[in-house]
C-alpha cells in the first residue's frame, strides 16, 4: 500500500507534514510518499533527523513537484493551471493507481475540486462530502457534510446518509448505524425548508435504502453516544465542527488553569490526574485524524489546515485503515447496485 501525502499543503508545511510522516512510518505497514519540492523536503529531513529519507526508512519516499497551491488561490484555476503542484501531482498519482490514498491539508476548495475533477465522483452520487470523525460518549460521531457543500438539496443529505451508513458499517463494523438529521428541535416540523424536506425524504427512503434514520437531533444531543452519524449541509456542518473544536480547547485550557492556580489546586491534581487525562484524550479531535472525502472513486483525506505533526501522524494511520477496510469499494458497489435497480 502507498499513502500519498501532500508535503507542501497546510499552515505548517512542510515541517509538520514531514515530521508527521516520519512519526507514522513505523506505525503503518504502508509506504509513505511525500509529494513536493524534493530539494526542500530532503533538506528539512536532514535538518530534523541528520539522515536522508532513505536512511530513516526504505518505505519513506519523495516525488518531486515544483509548484504549490496556496491557500488564497482560486480552487478551479489552481487545479487547472498548477499542473506540477504537489496537490495535482498527488491526485494524478492516485488516479493512475500509483498510490492508494491521498492526504492534504492544503486549500480545501482546491482539494475538493481536484478530487471531483481528477479522481471523479462515484456514479450515483451528486455531491461528494467531507466526513469528519468527532469524539462522543464512549464512542465516536461521524459528521457529514463537514464543509464541502455549503448549499445543498434534500437529495444530497439523503446521499450523505447513505454514504455514512456504508462507511460506518464497513469501517467500524456497525451493522445498523444510527443516522440523525441536525436540527434546532426534534419535531419533524422544525427547521428551515431544506431540513424539513430532507427529513421527509429520509423518512420515506430509509427502509428502501437500508438507512437507520432516527429523526432530528439537536446539537446538544449529538455527542450522547446514541448517534453514529449526523447529517447536515456543509455550511452548518463546518460551523458545528469548528465550534466543537473550540469548545474542546476551552475545556482543556480551563482545566489546566484550574489545577495550577495555587498549591492546593496542584495537590488536588495529583488525585485527579488520571480522569483528567482520560477526559483530555477523549476530547482531543487530533486523535481522530482528518476528514474523509466520501463520494469519490478513490480514498481522499482532508487534514486540518492547521495540522501539526501529531495530527498528520494520526491522519496517516487513519488513512491506512480507510484503505484496508475498502470503504470506497463498498460504496461503489452499493451505488452501482442501486442504479441497476
Amino acid at each position: 500500500m502507498r499513502i500519498i501525502l501532500d508535503a507542501m499543503g497546510g499552515d505548517n508545511a512542510p515541517d509538520a507534514n514531514i515530521k508527521g510522516a516520519v512519526n507514522a512510518i513505523n506505525k503503518v505497514k504502508a509506504e509513505v510518499v511525500l509529494v513536493g519540492k524534493e530539494e526542500i523536503i530532503r533538506s528539512k529531513v536532514k535538518e530534523f533527523y541528520g539522515k536522508t529519507p532513505e536512511e530513516i526508512s526504505e518505505r519513506l519516499k519523495i516525488v518531486n513537484a515544483t509548484e504549490t497551491i496556496e491557500m488564497e488561490d482560486k480552487p478551479t484555476d489552481a487545479i487547472r493551471h498548477k499542473k506540477d503542484s504537489s496537490m495535482v501531482v498527488g491526485f494524478n498519482m492516485l488516479k493512475q493507481d500509483e498510490g492508494d490514498v491521498f492526504i492534504s491539508a492544503g486549500n480545501s476548495g482546491a482539494l475538493l475540486t481536484g478530487a471531483t475533477l481528477i479522481v471523479g465522483r462515484i456514479r450515483g452520487i451528486d455531491r461528494p462530502a467531507l466526513a469528519g470523525i468527532l469524539p462522543a460518549y464512549k464512542s465516536r460521531l461521524l459528521l457529514i457534510d463537514a464543509g464541502s457543500n455549503t448549499n445543498c438539496k434534500p437529495i444530497n443529505l439523503l446521499q450523505f446518509a447513505q454514504m455514512s451508513t456504508i462507511y460506518l458499517r464497513n469501517t467500524f463494523g456497525i451493522e445498523k448505524p444510527t443516522i440523525g438529521l441536525l436540527n434546532i428541535g426534534t419535531e419533524e416540523t422544525k427547521g428551515n425548508e431544506l431540513v424539513r424536506e430532507s427529513y421527509n425524504l429520509l423518512k420515506e427512503k430509509a427502509e428502501e435504502l437500508d438507512i437507520n434514520f432516527v429523526g432530528n437531533v439537536e446539537g446538544r444531543d449529538a455527542f450522547s453516544g446514541k448517534i453514529d452519524a449526523i447529517v447536515t449541509d456543509g455550511f452548518t456542518g463546518n460551523v458545528f465542527l469548528k465550534t466543537t473544536e473550540g469548545l474542546g480547547k476551552l475545556v482543556k485550557r480551563t482545566l489546566v488553569e484550574s489545577f495550577t492556580q495555587n498549591i492546593g489546586a496542584k495537590l488536588s491534581y495529583l488525585f485527579a490526574r488520571k480522569p483528567i487525562k482520560s477526559l483530555s484524550k477523549a476530547m482531543d479531535y487530533k486523535s481522530y485524524g482528518g476528514a474523509l472525502f466520501l463520494g469519490v472513486k478513490k480514498p481522499v483525506v482532508k487534514a486540518h489546515g492547521s495540522s501539526d505533526e501529531i495530527l498528520f501522524e494520526y491522519t496517516i494511520i487513519q488513512a491506512e485503515k480507510f484503505v484496508e477496510n475498502k470503504a470506497v469499494d463498498r460504496m461503489i458497489e452499493e451505488f452501482q447496485k442501486q442504479n441497476k435497480e
